[in-house]
């Protein structure tokens, strides 16, 4: 039988925000100015909270909440406005994808200590197969307690940790009682943990299957399991009663894919909580995505002719395209322009999606402009913009400006 754990850092963005600023006031020494009677700045984790932007402005959505935020019935991917009416209290931190990438890669670091094969399933969670390390790790839950309580100590934020012996129970356990906790799901205990459980939190389940099925009362994943394949894929189709089925049964073959190092580029993802995402919710993360990403090109002084786009849908792989450009480029409007067209080539605009992702790769230290016919570099225009741009926010704070062409975005994107 295989080991499985699957790692899923509690609520990631708002939880490396938090981290940040406790060590900022750490090193200020707020924590012993509190001591002498002096307020501490309040943990992000620990009050009604969210990573998001502006809430005057409509184009604006929650990109992570806190538990506390959680219990007012605020939701990943609802306008920040909406959040604030439900809880007037509410704290927002903006966001800040370079700092997401370094807590990322530093977690990630300490997980591929403990196997050689891990799969990176978003910048926040991955699964290890354990499977054969049992001279080395003779006791799983040891283990994972050992990873979980190395990464609150090191990194000082926690995460779940889920074991079984396949992916989908892995994935299931860890998403059991949170934070800081290591669950168990083995075939065995399906029955009683998992089978008792609303079908609606049965992973790929979402609210239109939910519904679906709560129409013919069923209404727990128990009810899914032990209903009739044949009328279970009448009722969702095919491949999707299929799949749901046999979730419901814990039936899941799939690998842990350890893909090999990607070659050097500059990336980011953001990852939904909620499978709630338009077109419009979209086209804003890619832009906010191409900013920051950009950025750190121009901020090396290289340039990429390859932009990459990743999404994952109502399955467990992740799904991609990318366009070779006719020129290498730094600039944000090309590289949002280009991964907007990718994004539109992957997407059907109904599958619901948990993650998108933008890439830009082929990176050229000794890139030249494309000339126009008149001599004069095609993309000088966006050049010039672009490092007033960074110019500003150098100085003054991501806060400064906003592009006129950035739809109304306001994701803020502060450079570290």
């Amino acid at each position: 039988m295989r080991t499985i754990f699957h790692i899923d850092v509690n609520s990631a963005y708002l939880s490396w925000e938090a981290t940040r600023r406790k060590r900022d006031a750490e090193r200020r020494g707020d924590v012993q100015n509190a001591a002498g009677g002096q307020k501490a700045e309040p943990d992000l984790r620990d009050i009604p909270s969210i990573i998001g932007g502006d809430p005057t402005r409509r184009t604006s959505i929650v990109l992570a909440k806190s538990v506390p935020a959680k219990k007012y019935g605020i939701v990943t991917g609802e306008p920040v406005s909406a959040a604030v009416r439900k809880c007037p209290g509410l704290v927002i931190a903006p966001a800040d994808f370079s700092l997401y990438s370094e807590m990322s890669h530093a977690f990630k670091a300490i997980l591929r200590e403990y196997t050689p094969v891990m799969e990176e399933f978003s910048i926040d969670e991955c699964f290890l197969d354990m499977t054969g390390m049992e001279l080395v790790y003779p006791d799983p839950v040891a283990t994972a307690h050992e990873i979980k309580d190395r990464i609150r100590r090191e990194l000082g934020f926690t995460v779940n940790v889920g074991i079984s012996s396949n992916k989908l129970l892995a994935k299931m356990a860890s998403d059991f009682e949170k934070p800081d906790k290591v669950h168990t799901l083995f075939p065995e205990e399906i029955e009683d943990k998992m089978w008792p459980l609303p079908v609606g939190e049965l992973f790929l389940c979402g609210k239109s299957s939910a519904d679906k099925l709560s129409r013919l009362h069923i209404d727990t994943i128990g009810a899914l399991a032990q209903s009739d394949l044949t009328s279970i894929r009448a009722i969702l189709g095919n491949k999707a009663g299929s799949q749901l089925w046999n979730f419901a049964n814990g039936i899941d073959d799939s690998p842990v894919a350890a893909e090999p190092d990607a070659p050097k580029g500059y990336s980011n993802e953001i990852t939904f909580d909620d499978n709630i995402i338009s077109w419009e919710q979209g086209n804003r993360v890619l832009l906010h995505l191409a900013d920051n990403v950009a950025a750190r090109v121009r901020r090396d002084g290289v340039k990429a002719s390859c932009i990459s786009v990743t999404i994952r849908g109502n399955d467990m792989k992740k799904h991609s395209h990318q366009r070779m450009l006719d020129a290498p480029t730094d600039g944000t409007t090309k590289t949002y322009e280009t991964a907007k067209e990718l994004f539109g080539q992957l997407w059907d605009g109904h599958t619901n999606l948990r993650l998108i992702g933008l890439a830009m790769t082929q990176i050229d230290k000794d890139a030249q402009q494309q000339m126009s016919l008149f001599g004069e570099a095609v993309d000088e225009r966006e050049e010039k913009a672009d490092k007033a741009v960074d110019a500003l926010r150098e100085k003054f704070g991501n806060d400064i400006i906003k592009r006129g062409g950035m739809l109304g975005s306001n994701i803020k994107v502060r450079k570290r």
